[in-house]
């Protein structure tokens, strides 16, 4: 199976994927390079993921899109009692409408619940929305809403954090030099590998339903 992945990361959907042949299309090329040594075996691309599926999306059996979720999600609330102002990002509904009408394969598009009401329906697992042409039935996954939450006296360090959120996902993250001012933004980004093989898995299931 031909597998695009955009929007890679550091690939926590794609860790648990066996048999598949992957491209990965990442923008930023350092989070590109930490994929590339995880995931040897796969094509990265570092580019654009909104572009590159318009380009070559008809060379694919399967593709994931994960868009960026700060401006759909709820903490915008906040965000905007604070002063910060601005629109949601429309290129995640241009992607679910665009995968529907025309590519031929299987595809999901993953993002975070949103703070509106949902404008075109998907399926809820977890705090993930997925859009897709198949049917994604409901599973509990573990959270790192806890690790990342913690307040007053169980308010963890960033070391201890980091510590949790990589034994959570799989991934050991202590060799690189992480030139980011949030590195563990890399692991709350992630897909649960968990979670990623399950979509994968339901999408072989021969009941076609789509929401979008």
């Amino acid at each position: 199976m031909k597998v695009l992945n955009l929007y890679a990361g550091i690939g926590g959907n794609r860790k648990l994927w066996t048999d598949v042949e992957v491209t990965a299309v990442e923008l930023d090329k350092q989070i590109a390079d930490i994929y590339k040594s995880f995931f040897p075996q796969d094509n990265v691309i570092v580019a654009d993921a909104h572009q590159y599926l318009l380009e070559h999306y008809r060379e694919f059996d399967f593709i994931w899109a994960s868009p960026p979720c700060p401006t759909h999600s709820n903490v915008n609330h906040f965000l905007n009692a604070q002063g910060v102002i601005r629109y949601p990002d429309m290129s995640l509904y241009q992607e679910i409408i665009f995968l529907k009408y025309f590519f031929k394969g299987k595809y999901v598009v993953e993002n975070v619940k949103p703070y509106y009401e949902l404008l075109v329906n998907g399926f809820e697992c977890g705090r993930h929305i997925f859009w897709s042409n198949f049917f994604i039935q409901y599973k509990e996954f573990k959270s790192e809403f806890s690790i990342t939450n913690c307040k007053g006296e169980n308010r963890m360090s960033h070391k201890e954090r980091m510590k949790k959120l990589q034994e959570l996902h799989g991934f050991d993250l202590s060799k690189y030099e992480l030139k980011f001012k949030h590195p563990e933004k890399l692991l709350t980004n992630c897909v649960q590998p968990e979670l990623g093989l399950h979509v994968l898995e339901q999408s072989k299931i021969d009941r076609q339903l789509s929401f979008a």
